[in-house]
């Protein structure tokens, strides 16, 4: 199979300077596509249909559903391109049928109060601050949430911020997204735009010299890593049993606006979602709530009939 080998680095190549995909989908890609080699070395040709049903089977019986679905989609990706640049005569996906259900989990979400309760913990570390150190962290980790959740924006989306992407005079964060793909977001709230601009008043020097947004104490880009370590200290802090994690910012944040009857297709645009299917999945949250509303606070569950 060295053929398929040389194949799949020409499309990792491909991948990276001519579709520019990020560097974790490429990360993904590569263990996706060599794990695929590995099913494909026990077959003649790797145009076989029954390689692609045998690599489907493997990964049903080894992974979760979701995990399975990216991996075949990395596969299939694969022979969409080999087949576009006439490199093999017949893609054998195009016989197999890969359809199949998924379980669907609900996004797990923080109650509103919460929110109020940890970020009440943020700002109340900030006014009890016994050092400069201190309060320069926290003044960064109170920005970092406000933006988290005034936007919804994913973690990445966030640590991969450049300072000439916010624009406080208009109050606008412009995030690069998946895929490469643009979105404005406004940010009207004040103080949110309080917390950013003290964030960047007090760390401008820092930020200028590398120009990242967000800035760690060694004065390089603040990681996704850090950003979960930052939640998990406020949360025992605030003495919260919940579990938090910053995805979980997100998914509040498009829950709780359609909630409070915003549009899903303006909240489509906000998490920056290409298909109007994966925001739709928030409706399943809404209804959730819609049910325990009923149960605990319809009147006629209150009424005792004899």
């Amino acid at each position: 199979m060295d053929e398929l080998t040389l194949l799949i680095e020409e499309y990792l190549e491909y991948c990276e300077c001519q579709k520019k995909l990020d560097s974790k989908t490429l990360k993904a890609y590569k263990i996706d596509l060599r794990q695929f080699l590995s099913v494909a070395e026990n077959f003649r040709s790797y145009t076989e249909k029954d390689l692609i049903k045998c690599y489907i089977s493997h990964l049903h019986k080894n992974y979760a559903p979701k995990t399975a679905k990216r991996k075949i989609a990395s596969a299939k990706a694969f022979y969409h391109y080999l087949d576009y640049e006439d490199k093999i005569s017949f893609n054998p996906f195009t016989k197999v049928n890969i359809h199949f259900r998924e379980p669907q989990k609900l996004p797990k979400t923080i109650p509103s109060n919460t929110i109020e309760k940890f970020l009440s913990t943020l700002y109340s570390e900030k006014a009890q601050a016994k050092t400069e150190f201190q309060q320069r962290c926290i003044i960064r980790d109170i920005a970092v949430i406000e933006l988290l959740f005034a936007t919804g924006m994913r973690i990445s989306e966030l640590c991969g911020l450049h300072r000439k992407q916010l624009d406080l005079s208009n109050r606008t964060v412009l995030i690069w997204g998946k895929g490469a793909k643009e979105r404005m977001i406004q940010i009207e709230n004040t103080d949110v735009i309080k917390a950013l601009t003290e964030y960047i008043t007090c760390y401008t020097d820092k930020i200028e010299d590398n120009g990242w947004l967000f800035i760690n104490r060694l004065g390089k880009k603040f990681s996704d890593q850090s950003v979960r370590w930052m939640i998990n200290k406020y949360v025992k802090q605030a003495a919260i049993s919940l579990h938090i994690t910053p995805h979980m910012f997100r998914h509040s944040f498009a829950t709780l606006l359609l909630e409070s009857d915003v549009d899903i297709r303006y909240i489509q645009k906000l998490l920056g979602h290409s298909s109007i299917t994966t925001t739709e999945i928030y409706t399943n949250v809404s209804m959730a709530k819609q049910k325990m509303i009923l149960a605990d606070r319809h009147p006629r569950n209150q009424m005792v009939v004899n």
